[in-house]
């Protein structure tokens, strides 16, 4: 019997003594599933932004932030499987839905080839403190995924976040802004090469407080371009 096909026998013993469930409605996954079952996947709203055209991520920008080109992957809404999943991976420790999302997103992205143009991947950090709670930052793996399909360089060291934010769940833009203001510091020591372009990743775009944050902390740094993704966003209204 080969290794493989050894392999396989004992990752199907596995399934059927711990059974995978979909993180969307709790149904044993089948073979060739992970994460989402088919008809789950097939819930999933999808925006459909791309960064050829206008969408509503770039308009929350206009006038702020010299923001070169933003999406989001999906729609985030107070009931439903993306706030659901995006609970799991920030507070259960399921750091694999983000590199679910990213192999989603990422092989979207190289087939279109939309973002050619990026030299680097830069992953919103979290808080010393908060990441020592959670033990991984729920963007990186999302970002990392990506920055592998477009063939950009991950880093994850350029950003210090600085200022150790409550929840913002409850707060309005206003409130978001004043909280994100100064969060961030530059690494300046990591920053050794020159880079044109870069794509600064977030998981969920509200008011786009952080992203602003990032954004201004990173444009210390001359002649750079930067583009947006986020793995969800909340809808206007």
């Amino acid at each position: 019997m080969t290794p493989k096909r050894l392999a396989k026998i004992i990752n199907e013993i596995n399934n059927i003594l711990l059974p995978r469930v979909c993180f969307g409605c709790n149904a044993q996954l089948f073979s060739g599933e992970h994460i989402l079952c088919t008809v789950c996947r097939h819930d999933v709203p999808l925006t459909d932004h791309n960064y050829l055209e206008e969408n509503a991520v770039d308009r929350i920008f206009y006038g702020r932030t010299p923001i070169k080109k933003a999406a989001s992957f999906v729609f985030f809404s107070k009931n439903g499987h993306i706030k659901n999943m995006l609970h799991w991976l920030k507070y259960k420790n399921q750091e694999q839905i983000g590199s679910f999302f990213g192999e989603w997103c990422g092989t979207y992205l190289k087939e279109n080839g939309q973002l050619n143009s990026i030299d680097a991947v830069v992953p919103v950090p979290l808080h010393p403190k908060k990441l020592k709670k959670r033990g991984y930052n729920q963007v990186a793996l999302f970002a990392k995924t990506i920055a592998y399909h477009i063939g950009a360089e991950y880093c994850d060291d350029w950003l210090i976040k600085v200022k150790n934010i409550k929840t913002q769940t409850k707060k309005g833009r206003q409130g978001r802004w004043e909280s994100s203001k100064n969060a961030f510091q530059l690494n300046e020591s990591q920053m050794q090469k020159k880079y044109g372009h870069i794509l600064l990743v977030d998981d969920v775009i509200t008011t786009g407080a952080t992203i602003e944050s990032c954004a201004h902390t990173l444009l210390q740094q001359n002649d750079l371009e930067i583009s947006v993704l986020s793995m969800a966003m909340v809808p206007e209204g």
